[in-house]
C-alpha cells in the first residue's frame, strides 16, 4: 500500500515536472523587433508612428517589443541579423534605406517574418508596407492653396529620393487644382540619411521660403520638420506637418498634417504575425482604406474652416472614385 502510494507520488511529481517544463514552450513570449532610421523614436513623425503602432500591438497582445535606432546606414543588416538570431518572431524595418539589408537578412533567415515600410522586398517572408503619399499630399496642397493669400507656397523635402519627390508632386498638383497660377517653391535638405534629422537646415530653408513670399510650407522631412515648425512660429505663417498628426506642435501655426498611417500598418503586421496569419507581399495604404489623409483636430479646426474641409472631402471622394488621377512621381514619363 505504501509502495503504491510512493510510486503514485513519484509519477505524479514527474508528470507535474513535465507540465512545468512544457508550459513555457506552449506559451512562449512572442517577440517583435523594430529597427528605426536616423530620425529616431521621438521624431514626432515617421518613426514615432511606427513605434506607436508597435506599442499598441504590444499592449493588446502582450508582446515583447524591442526597438533600436540605427546610428549609421551600414548598421542595418547587422541589427536585423542579430534580432533574427535571437529568435524574434517579427522584425520590422522603417524606411526605404533598409531595403537591401532586409533582403539579405530575409534570405538568410527564411523562417523569420520581416516587414518593411516604404520599400518593396520581393520575398515570401517579407511584407512590404507601401503608402499612396501623393494622394494625401494632393489634399494638403489643396488646403495650402485655399488658405494662401500670397499665391506662393513652399515644400521642403528631407532626403532627395523618389519617395520624397512623390510627396512634392502630389502637393503641387493639389495646389494647382485649386489655383492654377500658384507658385510652389521647393527645396531639399540633402542627399544622405542625415537629412531626416537636421532641423536647423529645415528652419533655414523654411525661413528663406517664407521671406520669399510663401505663406504656407509643407515639409516631408522626418525629425527635421521641427525646424519648419519653429520658422512658422517666428514668421507667423503656416506649416503643414507630415506622417503623424503634428498639429499640436505649434497650435495655430500648423495648418494641417498629411497623415501617413504607418502606425496602422505596423500594428496590422504585428497582429497578423501574432495570430499566425502573416503573409508576405505588398500591402498598400491610400485614401480608399484610410492609409493617408489630412488631419483635423482642436488645434487647427479654426484654420480649416467647414468650407475648406468640404472642398477637401470632395477632392478625396473624386480621388477615390478615380475621377481625379493624382500624378505619381513613380510612374511619371
Amino acid at each position: 500500500m505504501n509502495f503504491n502510494k510512493n510510486v503514485g507520488l513519484l509519477l505524479g511529481g514527474l508528470l507535474w515536472s513535465a507540465v512545468q517544463l512544457s508550459a513555457p514552450l506552449a506559451h512562449a513570449e512572442f517577440k517583435v523587433a523594430l529597427v528605426l532610421d536616423k530620425g529616431g523614436r521621438d521624431d514626432k513623425s515617421f518613426n514615432s508612428a511606427a513605434y506607436n503602432g508597435a506599442t499598441q500591438a504590444k499592449d493588446e497582445f502582450k508582446l515583447l517589443l524591442k526597438y533600436v535606432e540605427a546610428g549609421d546606414d551600414n548598421a542595418y543588416e547587422a541589427l536585423l541579423r542579430s534580432f533574427a538570431q535571437k529568435n524574434f518572431d517579427l522584425i520590422i524595418s522603417i524606411g526605404v534605406a533598409q531595403a537591401e539589408a532586409v533582403k539579405k537578412a530575409a534570405e538568410k533567415f527564411p523562417q523569420k517574418h520581416f516587414a518593411i515600410v516604404d520599400a518593396t522586398v520581393d520575398l515570401p517572408n517579407v511584407r512590404s508596407l507601401l503608402f499612396e503619399e501623393h494622394e494625401g499630399s494632393y489634399l494638403v496642397g489643396a488646403a495650402a492653396a485655399l488658405v494662401s493669400k500670397s499665391n506662393i507656397i513652399g515644400y521642403i523635402g528631407g532626403m532627395d529620393i523618389p519617395l520624397i519627390r512623390r510627396f512634392e508632386m502630389g502637393y503641387a498638383a493639389g495646389a494647382k487644382k485649386i489655383n492654377p497660377k500658384i507658385k510652389v517653391i521647393s527645396n531639399f535638405i540633402g542627399v544622405t540619411s542625415d537629412s531626416w534629422n537636421n532641423p536647423a537646415k529645415a528652419k533655414e530653408l523654411a525661413l528663406t521660403q517664407f521671406n520669399g513670399g510663401a505663406d504656407v510650407v509643407f515639409a516631408a522631412a522626418g525629425a527635421s520638420n521641427a525646424g519648419l515648425m519653429d520658422a512658422a512660429e517666428e514668421t507667423r505663417k503656416y506649416a503643414i506637418g507630415v506622417d503623424s498628426n503634428q498639429n499640436w506642435i505649434k497650435p495655430g501655426r500648423v495648418l494641417t498634417s498629411m497623415l501617413k498611417r504607418v502606425d496602422t500598418a505596423v500594428y496590422a503586421a504585428c497582429k497578423d504575425a501574432f495570430n499566425n496569419k502573416f503573409t508576405g507581399g505588398v500591402v498598400r495604404f491610400g485614401l480608399q482604406n484610410k492609409g493617408v489623409d489630412y488631419a483635423v483636430d482642436q488645434h487647427n479646426e479654426k484654420l480649416l474652416t467647414p468650407e475648406i474641409r468640404k472642398k477637401l472631402d470632395q477632392l478625396k471622394i473624386e480621388i477615390i472614385s478615380r475621377k481625379i488621377k493624382v500624378p505619381d512621381y513613380y510612374t511619371k514619363k
